[in-house]
């Protein structure tokens, strides 16, 4: 149902309905829409965990030498918001985290596999969710040669504390709202490169200041500030943290894929936990989407990050809609060649003038600080309690 490009939803079940009865005439197919939502509703959240367990083992099994970079599970981190229908229901209960008079929202948190172009795992909860909890909720299921990359907006003390706790690594970028201390009496300490992560806040200075790795790429005006908990050097360079978080931006292109290409930026179930499960399927579709096409891509010999969301999505939708039982390529070719354009854009692909464009301005340098006599005496005591990978 969330590869229709049909606004309602009933309309899109009667059409699927239509589809599987030509393609397995033996199933019993439900008619009802109501009583379709009802049972989403009451199995949803178990079928969909049990599926997401398949998809991770498929992209294990499609993925093989490629699941891993040099040693890493490179994993991309980001949050978004997707609007709902403005009923009643769903403004007492998502509630909404932007401008004044925006619709009800559902907040949507994704791990984001930067080889493969796919999501690892996500969460959905209401708008005013945060991203940092969700992300907290999926650390345990994470493999230890998880490394999750992320901008200026998830760097926290609490959060760093916790990833590093769970035996997880991290490479985060850091902002003018974040303080970080040098010299602060650690072992081994490199000048340059060791930096020290410690609330502000008095009554929290109990806790052990987190040791970390800084990491300047660019110069100027647009250097970029990373930190990581990866200590060594040889496991992770400073040239595969900056090829990482340049690969970063794909979590963002896969955002646009699921709002724009796949158009579920605003979803049509009137009551909350409709919504919930509409959102749930529609990230499971896109990502079932990009299954099917990694391995015809693999085997025609071209990169995962060649695939095309838009050309896999008509090619599905035309094949659901007959053309399988005309002569023509195999649905395998087709998938094959479902890849992104190769030529040379001459001029920016964005709208010359778009009012809704977000314009932020990019985080500021972090406030690096030389640890004084007093924090030092601090410290003392819970240096020995610091988290290191």
């Amino acid at each position: 149902m969330s590869w229709q490009e049909h606004r309602q939803l009933s309309e899109r079940l009667r059409i699927v309905r239509q589809q599987l009865g030509g393609l397995f005439p033996h199933w019993r197919l439900g008619v009802s829409y109501s009583g379709f939502s009802e049972a989403l509703a009451a199995q949803g959240p178990e079928l969909a965990a049990s599926v997401i367990v398949q998809l991770r083992r498929r992209m294990r099994a499609v993925a093989g030498p490629r699941q891993l970079v040099d040693g890493w599970l490179p994993l991309a981190v980001d949050g978004s918001r997707v609007e709902c229908p403005r009923t009643a229901a769903n403004e007492q209960t998502l509630g909404c985290a932007g401008k004044t008079r925006t619709a009800p929202q559902l907040a949507l948190t994704a791990l984001y596999h930067l080889t493969l172009g796919l999501p690892w795992d996500f969460r959905t909860g209401p708008g005013t969710d945060s991203e940092r909890t969700h992300l907290g909720e999926m650390l345990l299921g994470l493999p230890p040669e998880a490394l999750l990359v992320a901008d200026a907006g998830f760097i926290g003390y609490e959060l760093c504390r916790r990833v590093a706790a769970e035996s997880r690594s991290f490479l985060f970028r850091v902002g003018g709202n974040i303080r970080l201390l040098t010299e602060l009496g650690g072992d081994c300490e490199v000048d340059g490169q060791t930096v020290y992560l410690w609330p502000n806040k008095q009554q929290q200075r109990r806790e052990p200041p987190l040791l970390l790795r800084l990491i300047k790429l660019g110069s100027g005006r647009r250097q970029v500030y990373l930190v990581t908990n990866v200590l060594d050097v040889e496991r992770l360079s400073d040239d595969q943290a900056a090829a990482f978080y340049r690969q970063r931006w794909g979590v963002e292109v896969f955002y646009r894929s699921f709002k724009q290409t796949m158009q579920h930026k605003t979803l049509a179930s009137r009551t909350p936990i409709n919504c919930e499960q509409e959102l749930m399927w529609a990230v499971i579709g896109l990502w079932l989407m990009g299954l099917l096409a990694l391995p015809a891509l693999v085997v025609a010999g071209q990169a995962p990050s060649r695939w095309s969301p838009a050309a896999t999505r008509d090619c599905l939708r035309r094949r659901l809609h007959g053309d399988h039982r005309r002569r023509g390529p195999k649905l395998v070719d087709q998938l094959a060649a479902a890849v992104k354009d190769n030529y040379q854009r001459r001029r920016p692909k964005q709208a010359r003038d778009w009012p809704h464009q977000k314009r932020e301005p990019p985080p500021k340098p972090p406030n690096i600080k030389q640890a004084t006599k007093r924090q030092r005496q601090r410290a003392q005591p819970l240096l020995t309690q610091i988290m290191r990978i």
